[in-house]
């Protein structure tokens, strides 16, 4: 009788321990995902605050960005941002006004506090900016104010005067 034919079995006591292997790396991988799941900073109960975090974030984002329709905040009037730059000299057809976020990501989370009636609320300063004729020019930073009522259901965003 050929080796090749015999019944004799080798690594008897390897294969408890390839499973014991894979189940103990399944277990660390439940740990880690449990782990993981619970330290994210993102993390939001959108039942209680009727939009993600994650979302808020984002439209508040949107909000700054689309300064066409960002207002201020002045004397308990709301005035187009882009009406406010212009008045003190007006803005030509390719000139634009933006404001941006100077803060990165880890802040910006932090940022974003919970609504007791449920919602959310941030307050992170911005910098206005003007492109005119290609040529960008800063015109200061001013705090930005975001805010989702749950009631409301809608995302209000409002660049604030000092001392308003």
């Amino acid at each position: 009788m050929s080796n090749q034919t015999s019944s004799s079995r080798r690594g008897g006591a390897g294969r408890p321990l390839l499973w014991l292997a894979i189940l103990l790396s399944l277990l660390l991988l439940g740990f880690v995902v449990v782990v993981t799941s619970r330290a994210n900073p993102l993390y939001s109960d959108r039942d209680t605050h009727g939009i993600s975090k994650y979302k808020f974030l984002q439209e508040c984002k949107e909000h700054a960005e689309d300064t066409e329709n960002l207002t201020v905040g002045a004397m308990g009037q709301s005035i187009p941002l882009k009406t406010l730059v212009s008045q003190g000299q007006p803005l030509g057809p390719n000139d634009h006004v933006h404001a941006e976020f100077e803060a990165d990501s880890v802040e910006l989370v932090k940022a974003v506090q919970p609504v007791q009636q449920g919602g959310w609320t941030m307050t992170l300063p911005v910098t206005i900016g003007l492109t005119r004729a290609g040529t960008a020019q800063t015109l200061g930073e001013l705090p930005l104010v975001c805010s989702y009522s749950k009631k409301e259901g809608k995302i209000v965003a409002q660049v604030q005067l000092p001392n308003q």
